[in-house]
């Protein structure tokens, strides 16, 4: 790909220009284990990896079924990882959009996930569920009333 001279990408460039907005392109956190952890996504989520890398901090980038958002999942030795198993889910969790609720919570579950919350629906009418993968991190599993996005 064309780069701007900067280390950017030409058309990251004319997105800028000709949008001028910003635009989510990935969310990361730190992982004990990110080539296991990403391993589980992709078999188990429907995730794709765009990027992977090698020591120190096997890093995988790694996108959602439209190629539009990505999640970053690493190990950076110069941090500890948090507990998300600790943390409420509330606080940090990522969320999948899912048209059978039930299926794909059941399909998690049996890939090692466990179930927090199951099937609430909230004043909008968006049915969810919270779940956790086999590392703590929180998955919300979300059915819109109305897309959003």
């Amino acid at each position: 790909m064309a780069s701007d001279g900067r280390g950017g990408s030409i058309f990251a460039v004319l997105c800028a220009v000709l949008w001028g907005k910003m635009r989510i392109e990935h969310l990361a956190y730190q992982a004990e284990d990110p080539v296991a952890v990403a391993g589980w996504y992709v078999a188990n989520a429907g995730l794709s990896v765009r990027r992977a890398s090698g020591a120190p901090n096997y890093a995988h980038f790694l996108a959602d079924s439209a190629g539009n958002v990505m999640i970053e999942i690493y190990n950076n030795p110069r941090v500890r990882t948090p507990d998300y198993r600790g943390m409420d889910p509330l606080l940090l969790h990522v969320a999948f959009c899912s048209e059978s609720l039930e299926g794909d919570r059941d399909r998690l579950v049996a890939a090692g996930a466990e179930v927090v919350e199951d099937m609430t629906t909230t004043p909008a009418g968006d049915v969810l569920v919270m779940l956790r993968d086999p590392w703590g991190f929180a998955i919300q599993l979300v059915r819109r009333e109305r897309a959003m996005v």
